[in-house]
């Protein structure tokens, strides 16, 4: 685990920005996050303005129940799209609330679970030869859909997705490299504005939906009990609770990702259990205003690798802006057509800063390589984890790369000899 050391931050945790570069810093965030959170409603058919607005809600709720000491941001999580695009064709919302629900009611007991039996048993598990690797990981999995966002339209390959793709990540590297001052915190949200230009002039960005949008519009809330009255379906509870063990095993490793990069502990202040906590309410709350289940996201966590930001103000902001924005159409609008080759060249550099995250844990760390019990748990956890080596039980039900990953190298870290046979001779 991270220990408090000098982290080199502009704004450390508590720290508060001036209102004009909180306002900037605070967009940054919710810009870097705004495709994804919208993208999971739309693929299962909820409503991308509910989506924003319990993302906003969730993060605000964990902010309170983690005591303002964790810099997470709650958005939409993927990893319960395929059983709630089902639910949806099938018997609709209230069916997904009570799934979501249930996901959140798993963090719950696990918190409960945790604040009796403490979390000792971390550094036991989560030694810098495992913690490093599975950080890796977690940016590395996510190049392939930067990759594909980057490069294909439409399930098609795209020369102009490509170029404006490639120019995106360039603008971002050179605003991070050469801006200064208040536009120098502001790399990434830069990069995507100077990324949606040129998408324009090559055509790729559809304005059409934002001028149909009304200025002010409510979002669409839903809840788990359906129009005729509550009818309980356990068949969306056992396809969707399973699956918090993927999305725990997920927070686990973006809780390390933010004690490295921020270097303070959360895992000892405020605990586990605070966190945990903060991710069920979260998404309790979602499931009985109509939104997705959520979860923290590694967009953030490369957004404050890259600025040094690390202000829970600064998210709470962005959580602020996701609530408003989800009352004003045109401007929800606007956002949402920012095109895959913009959030793609953007995703190259944030999902890369969170694997040289474990990179520099394992060199902070002096990890021997030359031994082979070092190796043998590196090794495996890399290729599975970014070539996502996925355990499909059902259609529903398909715990990533990332999930096995984890769980892998948990369990070499546990069994393995601490000296190869070989080594010890």
């Amino acid at each position: 685990m991270a220990s408090k050391t000098n982290n080199q931050a502009i704004y450390d945790l508590y720290d508060k920005p001036p209102f004009l570069t909180w306002l900037g810093l605070s967009l940054q965030h919710l810009f870097s996050m705004f495709g994804a959170t919208v993208l999971v409603p739309l693929l299962v058919g909820l409503n991308p303005g509910v989506a924003l607005f319990t993302s906003g809600i969730g993060t605000l709720l964990h902010l309170l129940i983690t005591r303002g000491k964790v810099p997470a941001y709650m958005g939409s999580s993927f990893a319960f799209i395929i059983p709630m695009a089902s639910l949806m064709k099938t018997v609709g919302y209230p069916a997904v609330a009570q799934g979501i629900i249930s996901v959140g009611l798993v963090y719950l007991v696990v918190a409960l679970i945790v604040s009796f039996v403490g979390t000792g048993w971390l550094d036991r598990i989560f030694p810098p030869e495992v913690v490093g690797p599975i950080i890796m990981v977690i940016g590395l999995s996510l190049a392939g859909a930067a990759a594909t966002s980057a490069t294909t339209i439409n399930g098609k390959y795209d020369w102009k997705i490509f170029v404006v793709a490639l120019i995106t990540l360039l603008a971002t590297i050179a605003f991070n490299m050469f801006l200064k001052g208040f536009l120098g915190l502001l790399p990434v949200l830069l990069g995507i504005i100077f990324g949606y230009v040129v998408a324009l002039v090559f055509g790729l960005v559809d304005l059409s939906p934002v001028s149909s949008a009304h200025w002010l519009q409510m979002p669409n809330y839903e809840t788990f009990i359906g129009k005729e009255g509550f009818k309980f379906y356990p068949a969306a509870v056992l396809s969707m609770a399973p699956l918090a063990l993927v999305t725990l095993s997920e927070h686990l490793g973006h809780l390390m990702v933010l004690s490295k990069i921020t270097g303070h502990d959360f895992f000892i202040n405020p605990g586990l259990k605070r966190t945990l906590t903060g991710d069920g309410t979260a998404s309790v709350v979602a499931g009985l205003i109509g939104g997705p289940a959520v979860t923290s996201y590694g967009e953030n966590i490369g957004v404050m690798q890259l600025s040094r930001v690390y202000s829970v103000w600064v998210i709470g902001g962005a959580a602020f802006f996701a609530i408003i924005f989800s009352f004003v159409g045109k401007l929800s609008a606007l956002i949402a057509t920012i095109p895959g080759a913009v959030t793609g060249g953007v995703g190259f550099m944030l999902y890369g800063v969170i694997a040289a995250a474990g990179l520099q844990v394992i060199v902070d760390n002096k990890v021997d390589y030359s031994k082979k019990r070092n190796l043998m748990i590196a090794a495996p956890v890399l290729v599975i984890g970014i070539g996502n080596f996925h355990l499909q039980l059902s259609s529903q039900v398909d715990f990533s790369g990332v999930a096995i990953a984890t769980v892998l190298g948990i369990i070499l870290n546990l069994v393995l000899p601490k000296v190869a046979a070989s080594d010890a001779q």
